[in-house]
């Protein structure tokens, strides 16, 4: 088996480069470990916390005990199916703030500033405002992407935006417009009723095409010869064999798997990789270090009115829910339920927004576990820029055992004293005259706990991953040492080898991931082909006239 462009994992990137390239009349052959996402878990938006808990669509990672949580072991979810994480994740659609990416190009990353980027974003989308308002101008309209907003019918939906506004916060009619601050509508990747995962909109209609193939196999290195890969070696039925590369091959596999990949290949940092017997091909140090991501805690409150979600929290009523989206890809299963949203930033002298807020109306865990207390909503949130950061390293040289994964969560004294400042700003907002006929009281944190000790202990015990694994592999100049790719996506150090998926990313964007992780595989396919990219755009994005002396 062989192709011009060998792609490795079919998620959020692997399935745009797919798509971008057969388009362009090269042939592609994707591998993908994981197996169809057919079937209702994966295909309905509200029972999004099946396949993330479900082997059959995950890879199944765990942290390691993580020092300054109480040495807990986090899950860390990622997509071992067709569409990879946009399979199995919360179906949030986010750009990220504009300012992430002109820090992007700060550290090194030229061409991704975001003048450069929004074209691309562009090029991805095909919005729907649903009649909600938003910026038309800043948004796509004829890309693979749907994108989408809930049809926010619960109250609750407008009483979070509301209260937000009553705390002095800007309301945002589209916060992946020009103006990110803010509380507003939440969107969603879902079209007509069902996950739109990069699978539906990038990958399934590749494979159309006669140039675009698919094939499950698990990689296990990339074959590199003379300095040069020239295809990857898989495990397919049991049996070792070599898929072989005319161009080039692009690694895709997750900011998990792609350092992990890199390293058993003979490219990472060398005294690691001698540790573990493996030739050094190319030493480059920043392979799986700088690993980042967010963390959460869901602020959760007991409801006066029984006009939250929980009222279909009964076998009868998901059996209802259930049936209706099964035949008519309608109702309370055709959305995320996560509708509304903020931005803000936690102090003044913050240029821009950097804590995120989704508002649920049940309160629920991601497992699937709704609070015993009933009838109740939460907002999830938690700080954007932790400056703490991890690593992904080999266990062994064995491709068959997971990495090690260390995250090093809240290692500093500023992401202490930030998650601090979040909780209160988030009890603030919800203690708004808005929200006083819905807020019987915090089920947790608890109102007891208002001292810096008692949040500092709540925040080791119960602080979650928002699942936004990144930067492990991160982009910058070829003369950067710890830069693993260029800012066309080649890997420094060996020929005919790119990456390109979140591992990419110099530091983490402000919210959900999966948007920018699209991006990363639309700008990408550009390089691969050589084209110029998009023309850079001359919008100026909103910030805060006041920021520097004003939190609101």
């Amino acid at each position: 088996m062989q192709a011009d462009y060998v792609i490795v994992g079919a998620g959020s990137a692997g399935c745009a480069m797919a798509y971008r390239l057969s388009e362009a009349g090269v042939s592609v052959l994707v591998i993908e470990h994981g197996g169809t996402d057919a079937g209702p878990f994966i295909q309905m938006p509200a029972a999004l916390s099946y396949p993330m808990n479900m082997k059959r669509y995950d890879w199944g990672f765990q942290t390691e005990p993580e020092p300054h949580l109480d040495n807990r072991t986090l899950v860390t979810p990622r997509g071992k199916v067709v569409g990879g994480s946009s399979s199995i994740n919360g179906m949030v659609y986010v750009r990220g703030h504009a300012k992430d990416y002109d820090h992007w190009a700060e550290q090194g990353a030229d061409g991704w500033s975001y003048a450069d980027v929004l074209p691309y974003f562009k090029r991805m989308e095909n919005w729907h405002d649903g009649g909600h308002g938003g910026d038309p101008d800043w948004r796509g309209k004829d890309g693979p992407l749907h994108v989408t907003r809930g049809p926010r019918k619960n109250p609750l939906f407008h009483a979070f935006v509301e209260a937000g506004r009553q705390a002095g916060y800007q309301v945002t009619d589209d916060y992946n417009g020009k103006q990110q601050e803010g509380f507003g509508p939440f969107e969603q990747t879902v079209w007509k009723g069902r996950r739109w995962s990069a699978a539906n909109a990038y990958l399934k209609p590749a494979l159309k095409r006669d140039n675009c193939d698919l094939t499950r196999a698990f990689a296990r290195r990339i074959v590199i010869e003379d300095g040069r890969a020239v295809g990857v070696e898989v495990e397919r039925g049991g049996k070792i064999e070599v898929i072989r590369a005319g161009r080039e091959v692009i690694i895709a596999a997750s900011a998990i798997n792609s350092p992990k990949l890199l390293m058993l290949s003979g490219i990472g940092p060398a005294t690691h990789l001698a540790e573990h017997g493996i030739e050094v091909i190319a030493d480059r140090p920043g392979v799986g270090q700088n690993l980042q991501d967010h963390l959460e805690i869901y602020f959760q409150f007991a409801s006066k009115k029984p006009i939250t979600l929980y009222k279909h929290w009964n076998l009868v009523s998901k059996a209802v829910i259930g049936a209706q989206w099964l035949f008519t890809k309608t109702g309370l299963g055709a959305s995320n339920q996560f509708e509304s949203c903020a931005f803000i930033r936690s102090h003044a002298g913050v240029q821009y927004p950097d804590i995120q807020y989704h508002f649920l109306p049940i309160a629920v865990r991601y497992d699937g576990q709704a609070s015993a207390e009933g009838h109740g909503f939460q907002a999830h949130t938690g700080p954007m820029r932790s400056p703490s950061r991890g690593e992904i390293t080999l266990k062994s040289a064995d491709p068959n055992e997971a990495p090690r994964i260390f995250f090093n969560y809240m290692s500093t004294d500023q992401d202490w004293e930030d998650f601090r400042a979040c909780l209160r700003l988030t009890r603030e907002v919800f203690g708004q005259e808005a929200m006083r006929d819905h807020v019987k009281h915090e089920i947790q944190p608890g109102a007891g706990l208002q001292s810096d000790d008692e949040l500092d202990s709540f925040i080791r015990e119960h602080a979650e991953s928002a699942y936004h694994p990144c930067g492990t592999c991160r982009m910058g100049r070829a003369d950067d040492p710890m830069a693993v790719v260029d800012p066309e996506m080649r890997v420094i150090g060996v020929e005919g080898l790119r990456l390109a998926d979140s591992s990419v990313f110099p530091r983490i964007t402000n919210g959900n991931l999966n948007g920018p992780s699209i991006l990363v595989g639309e700008k990408a396919s550009d390089h691969i082909l050589g084209r110029p990219p998009l023309p850079p755009s001359n919008d100026e994005p909103w910030l805060h006239p006041d920021w520097e002396t004003q939190q609101r």
